[in-house]
């Protein structure tokens, strides 16, 4: 389990297009007080993603223009993309109370932390890397709404992990599922895989060999409660834009008002209006 693994050619067994794999160690149990006080905990992470994710953007711009002269990103540019895929998905996973260790500062975590990623580069379709942006958007639909409808009830699974000391399983795989699926979403854009993001839903258990499971989510096998809740924050995510959509819309309408209101300017002698 690695960040970040490079190697100029492929391994022995690999796929055509390696997807990436999120790592994610089950907690037994979590500390009331840390999921209490869990957001308050992660601002100084914030922080660091803040700077982070301003030198990703144009490391992703730079690694754009260099994947499409070389059919591949840069060793360097590989390396610094992975590292801040892993930080954010590793403060991620703490905000979505997935797990109960604290995040570490750092680009590459330490081999016994509990949310590892597996990306390998690969060659990349120059074709696909031009249209990357439109390619990408079916699944980044998916990851919004799911991530949204996730968001909509977040106090509610706050309560439950605070209330229960850990986060009941169906909850657990449908979180660690939308945290998968975005951070596959985030490595297709940041051209760190030509694979397109798949996996939603999880694995097929009969496409996965017994006893050779290495966490919680490598494979990923979805119970049907697990699945039911992946829907449901799929719909939430759907309600809440439509809800924005309109309640935009409306605001719009009114200030239009407001303005062609206070555009309209009574005559004081003949009570006439003028604009």
């Amino acid at each position: 389990m690695a960040d970040a693994q490079w190697s100029p050619g492929r391994r022995a067994g690999d796929a055509e297009e390696f997807l990436p794999v999120l790592d994610l160690v089950e907690p037994v149990r979590q500390r009331r007080l840390t999921v209490f006080f869990r957001l308050l905990l992660l601002i100084p992470h914030f922080v660091v993603l803040f700077f982070l994710e301003i030198a990703s953007f144009f490391t992703v711009v730079f690694g754009w223009f260099a994947a499409l002269v070389l059919g591949r990103l840069p060793e360097p540019v590989f390396r610094f993309l992975a590292g801040v895929l892993g930080y954010r998905t590793r403060v991620a996973a703490s905000g979505m109370l997935l797990i109960d260790r604290y995040p570490p500062f750092a680009l590459n975590p330490p081999p016994d932390y509990p949310v590892q990623i597996d990306v390998r580069p690969s060659r990349l379709n120059r074709l696909a890397v031009f249209f990357r942006l439109v390619l990408v958007i079916p699944a980044a639909v998916v990851q919004s709404l799911a991530v949204s409808g996730w968001c909509v009830l977040a106090v509610l699974w706050w309560l439950i992990t605070l209330i229960l000391g850990r986060m009941p399983r169906p909850l657990f795989e449908a979180t660690a599922a939308t945290l998968r699926y975005e951070m596959r979403v985030s490595a297709y854009v940041s051209m760190l895989s030509p694979a397109y993001p798949k996996g939603f839903f999880g694995e097929d258990a009969l496409s996965v060999p017994e006893r050779q499971g290495r966490s919680a989510t490598r494979p990923l096998v979805m119970t049907s409660g697990g699945k039911a809740l992946l829907v449901l924050f799929l719909v939430l995510g759907l309600v809440n834009a439509l809800t924005a959509s309109v309640t935009r819309s409306s605001s719009d309408d009114s200030d239009m008002w407001m303005r062609q209101q206070t555009g309209r300017v009574v005559h004081p002698s003949t009570g006439m209006i003028a604009r």
